[in-house]
């Protein structure tokens, strides 16, 4: 199979697609940002130990708000 030749580079481009397609299934659980109500702050939830970990970032619009409704 010659490397210049289509069927080559469309079987390329298929098996990284399906590569891409995998790795995005498999972070879609972990990457989600949560906002905790008290502090604003985001955290993501680690399925193994079913536990927050906060990540030190604060949502701003969630302070906005905060700050407008003590």
């Amino acid at each position: 199979m010659d490397i210049y030749s289509s069927k080559f580079a469309i079987i390329i481009i298929i098996v990284l697609v399906g590569i891409l397609a995998l790795q995005v299934m498999a972070n879609s659980n972990d990457s989600s940002k949560l906002i905790d109500a008290e502090t604003c702050e985001l955290y993501v939830m680690d399925s193994q130990i079913n536990a927050k970990k906060y990540l030190n970032e604060f949502n701003q619009k969630c302070l906005d708000f905060k700050n407008l409704n003590p």
